[in-house]
């Protein structure tokens, strides 16, 4: 199976998950602003660091639920940049999903991009430096964040939620083997 399959395989079940999620709830998750979507991700994404490194655990879910949390948060983060943060809930199932199919297809044509340039060297990386690139990455959002959005010389936002879609696509597709 190429790279690519494999990346539609993880986020067709990302997909479904959110789907699901939207039939739930709907699209509250609309107004969120973006610092709360940052945290959120950083939470799953420590969460996965404490698995990874905790011999014993509480909560019976492991890093696979974890990391599709973090691909579908970061969708939704993409998502308000794109169309910016409501008061309400706006979207309906077909508009949220037509955002979320916009957004995954920019960050495929990145991965495939990067994975010519880098030659798929992500598949000799361990899962566990995936997920400190994840949290690197957030860290870096956050200080973003902190300075109104301003960059002086660095990527912006929305790249930093594209690499983590990727590192947690090529972290759910180390899993699987």
């Amino acid at each position: 199976m190429t790279t690519e399959n494999q990346f539609d395989t993880v986020i067709e079940n990302c997909l479904d998950i959110f789907s699901k999620k939207m039939k739930d709830y709907g699209s509250a998750w609309r107004i969120l602003r973006l610092p709360s979507l940052t945290d959120q991700i950083y939470i799953k994404a420590q969460r996965i660091r404490g698995i990874q490194t905790n011999r014993t655990k509480k909560i019976d879910e492991g890093q696979v639920s974890e990391f599709i949390g973090i691909v579908n948060y970061s969708v939704m983060s993409l998502i308000q940049i794109d169309l910016g943060v409501v008061d309400e809930p706006d979207l309906n199932m077909n508009q949220a999903l037509n955002n979320y199919k916009k957004q995954i297809d920019i960050v495929k044509n990145l991965m495939k991009d990067k994975n010519h340039d880098y030659g798929e060297a992500w598949r000799e990386m361990r899962i566990s430096s995936l997920t400190d690139l994840i949290i690197q990455k957030l860290l870096r959002v956050k200080q973003i964040e902190d300075n109104d959005g301003e960059t002086l010389i660095s990527e912006g936002i929305d790249a930093n939620y594209q690499d983590i879609i990727n590192y947690s696509v090529f972290a759910l597709i180390l899993l699987n083997h």
